[in-house]
């Protein structure tokens, strides 16, 4: 009949086994001292078959809290993921602790006391693993609905309370510690002791509410209801000893004794403290270095100062008790200032932020970005000036661009770069003369998250550039690395991660550049002719005058708008309704990075200038997205900076090439219009070519493969006898020796597509008002595009739909897409 009954009661198996054989078995007593539920935790832990179960529970449904009566007289409870954890709190002086049955174990039961004692702060001290960490968050999420503020204490990784406290000497001020750092979850309020929480715990000891309870109970010691939140750690030790700190030593006199201490600073966990220690008593001394933590050591240096300064053993001892507790605290204040987050958040007068604000609603934004260089003594160079602003700019974009600032020694690279680099605020930008290989890696979780990473040569991030490419394509970088255990002193596996996404700003002498960072950035080669070297000779003798030094002072003032301009941007998207429309070329692999870069630099544009632009929202998965939309400007400005940046000239091809493809275009301009077909679909061999021009077969090899390296013409083969047919890429641009790029669209001919703006559908809804008109930054008075000879076929238009509206066809053999 036992037997029975305690099979029922899940204390023995089916098999007549034990259930909690070779455990450390705890009961879970409700008011009327009844099990409810019963823990198991096995002692012989590793020693165990791999697989082998913990923790026990009974079998079926958890019930039962354990240690309700701490639930009764607090407003703050220590919850842990397991009852041995709980226990090592409780055993440790910090009485107000329950637990949960396992990750998954937080009950209705416990969900509900908690309720009912009207609970306000919950510390979740589950494992520091991954389950703690997923069922810490969820269980934060579940009490926030119930205004219960959740706090994560945090053991160090992979640790549990038990593991933490058998590790840690003295545990119950490690676990103090712990519980005092706490950190808030979810928005949670800070946790201050009030008193009136004082008061209302004493008025419920005097007042108990709860029922009766059975002798087992009754016979707790008083100590289980204490009259104060438990969590808060005992009060330290008054310490008003003065101490003479400098940026070297600390210095603490005591009586004729004077300690000098050093290497405080290279303490940055509370389980150490250790230190060098010189103690001096007139022309006596003594030096040593000690973990003041370790009593035997402290024994020994006690004993030996005592015998060397002439003085009481008693003396010394008392004096390095005074020592290391204003270590302690000084230890204190250095890893709470280590930890805080910095703040790099810089505050705008009233006067600055409208200034900036000026700077950044003038509707022609882009020419007095360019006067403003000139005005700080750049001369020249404004494309180049343009591109490494607008680079810069699309740091707070998911993939920001990245520029490689090309030249000889002394033509000025460097120069350019810290031109644009001054424009941009301090706290933005990181820059450096070199990096090592691994440097990159342990920079820290955020570091670089939306700044500028500037590096003066190219070739002092040789050993990093594999990281940089990462970082670059990815937007983060993760490094797996052996290092010690701050707790245990024990190798293990560590984890470094950098977040992204970052703007890189490099400048080089390299001729050839390393082909996978080349196809990441954008190519700005300085300008070397003579007249530009005769107009910076001559900027540098009108900075020696009056005038010079009048605009050096007028050069800080700007350089500091334009910083502040660059704080008030906010972490807008940028929406393209145009983007299905624009073309680019797509005849070679890199290409596809090329077209990309494109891209962003038309979403920089449009970021630049939100400001001048609608804000819009849409709502996906319950969150608000604000962004802005790209405006036709925009693309003409990116297609300026395009022509200059990734295009070419004609100048580069020899005379003759270069008359064959005048020819060749004329010749194809005539024959694709007889035909009523496009440009991309006319087709033409050697053969054609001899008999039209005359030219002999040799030299139309020569010219037209030439052509062909250059991207001027698209070899097609044709048929079993591999003949070639020839298509023109080349649109007809460059004819005045201007830098062009072959397949990007006339802007003229872009049409508005609403269903790609969110507008439709009453998808999205204005922001706000517009905060100025529309920016003209496509009228870009310094450096004056050229017209665009780029042609869209009118047949494209040539039907109308029935509401009247006219129809854009699709093309055959281009992406584009059917609007009305």
């Amino acid at each position: 009949e036992i037997r029975g009954c305690l099979q029922s009661a899940g204390i023995l198996r089916k098999t007549g086994h034990e259930h909690f054989n070779g455990c450390l078995v705890v009961p879970v007593l409700d008011e009327s001292a009844q099990v409810k539920e019963v823990y198991g935790r096995k002692i012989l832990g590793s020693k165990l078959r791999k697989g082998t179960a913990q923790h026990l529970y009974l079998p079926g449904e958890h019930q039962g809290v354990w240690n309700a009566q701490s639930l009764q007289v607090n407003d703050e409870i220590i919850l842990c993921e397991s009852l041995i954890d709980a226990m090592t709190f409780w055993v440790n002086g910090l009485r107000n602790v329950t637990a949960s049955y396992g990750t998954n174990g937080f009950t209705e039961e416990l969900l509900n006391a908690f309720i009912q004692h009207e609970i306000k702060r919950v510390l979740i001290a589950y494992d520091r693993d991954e389950a703690g960490n997923n069922a810490a968050n969820k269980l934060a999420e579940q009490l926030k609905k119930y205004d219960i503020d959740c706090y994560r204490v945090l053991f160090p990784k992979n640790m549990d309370a038990n593991e933490y406290a058998l590790q840690m000497n003295p545990a119950d001020k490690a676990l103090g510690l712990v519980v005092r750092k706490a950190e808030p979850m979810l928005a949670a309020s800070q946790r201050v002791e009030s008193s009136e929480y004082r008061e209302k715990a004493n008025n419920k000891k005097a007042h108990p509410e709860h029922k009766k309870s059975s002798d087992l109970v009754a016979e707790l010691p008083e100590p289980m209801i204490p009259a104060e939140p438990i969590a808060q750690v005992q009060p330290k030790v008054v310490n008003d000893v003065d101490a003479k700190i400098t940026e070297r030593e600390i210095k603490i006199v005591l009586g004729d004794r004077v300690y000098r201490v050093r290497g405080l600073n290279k303490n940055q966990t509370y389980d150490q403290l250790k230190v060098n220690v010189m103690v001096n008593r007139a022309e006596a001394i003594h030096v040593d270095t000690l973990e003041l933590y370790n009593a035997k050591q402290r024994q020994t240096f006690i004993k030996i100062a005592a015998s060397e300064l002439g003085v009481e053993f008693d003396v010394i001892k008392k004096d390095l008790g005074k020592v290391l507790l204003k270590l302690e605290a000084l230890q204190d204040e250095q890893i709470d200032n280590n930890n805080k987050p910095i703040n790099e958040k810089v505050e705008l007068a009233e006067a600055e932020k409208n200034e900036a604000l000026a700077l950044l609603k003038d509707k022609n934004l882009i020419t007095q970005i360019l006067d403003d260089f000139t005005q700080c003594g750049i001369v020249g160079e404004q494309t180049n000036l343009l591109m490494g602003y607008l680079a810069a700019v699309s740091r707070k974009l998911d993939k920001p661009l990245a520029i490689i600032i090309q030249s000889t020694s002394a033509a000025g690279k460097s120069s350019l770069m810290d031109a644009v680099l001054a424009m941009f605020p301090p706290e933005e930008r990181v820059q450096y003369s070199a990096m090592t290989g691994q440097s990159l890696f342990y920079m820290g979780e955020t570091r670089l998250k939306n700044k500028i990473l500037a590096i003066c040569e190219e070739e002092g991030v040789e050993q990093a550039s594999y990281a940089l490419k990462l970082l670059q394509s990815d937007g983060e970088v993760t490094i797996a690395s052996t290092g010690k255990n701050s707790t245990t002193g024990n190798l293990e596996t560590q984890e470094y991660h950098v977040e992204g996404p970052v703007m890189l700003f490099l400048t080089t002498t390299a001729i050839d550049i390393d082909e996978e960072l080349l196809n990441r950035c954008l190519v700005l080669t300085v300008n070397e002719s003579g007249e530009q070297t005769a107009a910076i000779q001559q900027s540098q003798r009108a900075s020696q005058t009056l005038d010079g030094l009048l605009l050096n002072e007028n050069k800080k003032h700007r350089l500091k708008v334009h910083q502040n301009a660059q704080r008030l941007l906010k972490p807008l998207k940028v929406v393209n309704p145009f983007a299905e429309q624009l073309t680019f070329r797509s005849d070679q692999t890199r290409t596809r990075r090329d077209h990309m870069k494109y891209l962003t630099l038309i979403q920089s544009i449009a970021f630049l200038h939100q400001y001048q632009r609608e804000i819009k929202k849409i709502q996906q998965n319950d969150k608000v997205i604000e962004y802005v939309e790209v405006t036709i400007d925009d693309i003409k400005t990116a297609n300026h900076l395009a022509h200059e940046v990734l295009g070419r000239t004609l100048d580069e091809l020899p005379p003759q090439t270069r008359k064959l493809l005048n020819l060749i275009y004329q010749y194809v301009q005539t024959q694709s219009q007889k035909q009523g077909v496009d440009q991309t679909d006319f087709r033409f061999s050697r053969k054609q070519l001899r008999e039209q021009f005359n030219w002999g077969d040799t030299a139309l090899k020569v010219h037209l493969a030439r052509l062909v390296d250059l991207d001027y013409l698209v070899a097609h083969i044709n048929g079993h006898r591999q003949r070639h047919h020839y298509e023109l890429f080349y649109d007809g641009s460059g004819q005045q020796g201007h830098a062009f790029l072959n397949g990007l669209i006339d802007p003229e001919k872009l049409i508005y597509d609403a269903n790609q703006s969110g507008q439709n559908n009453q998808q999205s809804a204005s922001g706000q008002g517009v905060v100025g008109r529309q920016s003209g930054c496509g009228q870009i008075e310094p450096i004056k595009p050229q017209p665009n000879s780029h042609e869209v076929n009118e047949d494209l238009f040539n039907e109308v739909s029935a509401e009247g509206h006219l129809v854009l066809k699709k093309h055959p053999h281009r992406n584009v897409i059917e609007a009305s």
